[in-house]
């Protein structure tokens, strides 16, 4: 006799379910940092607190350059009864960087699309002229950051 499997219909969701999350490993945070990615000139993944990343940023500060940051120490939902953050998705679009670039640190910095890197490639490119290349920019002089 050939046995019968049942399935419930909760089973037969979460199958369901379990099957489609394999089709598509791209989360809200992957769509969301690539969608910043493609839609800004110049994006700096930041933590508003972080020496390095306020390094980063002072360089395009230097080439008068307004990079669009995403502080992911700022994000969140802002409870007023409560007077605090109440969520913040900041770890998780690290989390994101980490599947994008394979970096999960900050500053992450980004131009036109282009994976620069963190804090110490910024400021290499920035001396070495290549981010002032990138920019389309000339120049003059450079201050030691």
């Amino acid at each position: 006799m050939a046995a019968r499997l049942f399935i419930s219909g909760a089973m037969a969701a979460f199958l369901c379910l379990a099957s489609l999350s394999g089709a598509s490993d791209t989360t809200p945070e992957v769509a969301f940092v690539k969608k910043t990615i493609s839609s800004h000139h110049v994006v700096i993944f930041s933590k508003s607190y972080c020496p390095f990343c306020r390094r980063a940023k002072a360089v395009f500060k230097e080439l008068n350059q307004v990079p669009h940051v995403i502080e992911l120490n700022e994000r969140g939902l802002f409870t007023k009864s409560l007077m605090m953050l109440s969520y913040t998705d900041g770890s998780n679009i690290q989390d994101a960087l980490l599947e994008i670039v394979g970096r999960r640190t900050v500053p992450q910095v980004f131009i036109n699309g282009k994976h620069i890197g963190g804090s110490d490639d910024t400021v290499e490119a920035y001396e070495s002229g290549k981010l002032a290349k990138l920019l389309g920019i000339v120049v003059d002089d450079k201050e030691e950051l």
